[in-house]
């Protein structure tokens, strides 16, 4: 790693089979730290998880010499449904999330928020808010719990820092809360620049004033298929993308010049993700 960087570079990993196989999976791929799903991302019954699959997990994450990863919550939760149902269903999966994954020692974990198309904005922005501080009523662990920065499309909440700030009133006061996974993709998307120095000097600043560069703990690390303000959630591999190499070299020398201490995650697909995360450490370990 370069000098006086705790920049980790990773990618999320299948844990298919059991958790238990998912640091073996990051350790195969080159990962430094990794993200996972503790259950079906889109749906479906999540898997038992005793005390045999936890400590299996964590001799596994020893073997391999990993001491950090994540945990991304499934992307039906939203916070800003009409209906009770997928509402109340929200605040019980990311709870189960938030106990699944301080089970296994996670370092965070991260969930998208949903859409407000049904609510409206205000009622939406005022419903997740106390979905959320409900969540972290309940929720006694170690694990912290981000709020995730969305691609801004339709009436998705979180896609900008305003908002990212609103949904967090209630939250700061848990020592549970750790803040914001930026995810550079969606930022770029919802009309944050990244593409070169000025830009990243530019957008941060901007969250600086608004949020507070004290809540940004982790970043999904992710090139765009689509141009600067798309307002489309699509991933593309670093450096064949609208943001390009120049703009995530300028990414890592911003977060290594505030010595950030951030979990690095890729969500690119398998066949070039260790090209990505090649590509990545070779612009940290240059790093001046």
């Amino acid at each position: 790693m370069a000098k006086d960087t705790k920049l980790k570079i990773g990618c999320h990993v299948s844990a298919a089979g059991g958790v238990f196989n998912a640091p073996g999976n990051a350790a195969a791929l080159g990962c430094e730290t990794f993200q996972i799903f503790t259950r079906p991302p889109m749906g479906g019954k999540a898997s038992e998880l005793n005390d045999l699959m936890i400590e299996r997990f964590k001799i596994e994450m020893q073997k391999h010499g990993f001491d950090t990863f994540v945990v991304h919550c499934p992307y039906f939760v939203n916070f800003g449904s009409k209906e009770a149902r997928i509402y109340h269903g929200s605040i019980s999966v990311v709870g189960e999330e938030m106990s699944r994954a301080n089970s296994l020692g996670a370092k965070y974990v991260m969930t998208h928020l949903g859409s407000g198309k049904d609510l409206g904005e205000k009622a939406a922005l005022k419903q997740a808010k106390e979905g959320l501080a409900d969540v972290l009523k309940k929720y006694k662990g170690d694990t912290q719990f981000l709020l995730e920065i969305a691609a801004g499309a339709g009436a998705t909440l979180g896609g900008t820092f305003e908002q990212l700030a609103e949904l967090m009133k209630p939250l700061v006061k848990f020592k549970t809360f750790g803040g914001i996974c930026f995810d550079t993709q969606h930022a770029f998307a919802s009309g944050y620049d990244l593409r070169d120095a000025d830009a990243v000097e530019q957008t941060f600043k901007s969250f600086d004033k608004i949020i507070g560069l004290k809540w940004l703990k982790m970043s999904h690390i992710n090139d765009s298929k689509i141009e600067f303000g798309g307002k489309k959630d699509r991933h593309e591999h670093i450096g064949q993308g609208k943001i390009g190499e120049t703009g995530f070299k300028a990414l890592l020398e911003f977060f290594a010049s505030k010595s950030l201490d951030m979990p690095l995650i890729f969500e690119t697909e398998h066949d070039k993700v260790e090209k990505d995360m090649e590509i990545l450490k070779k612009l940290r370990n240059n790093l001046k």
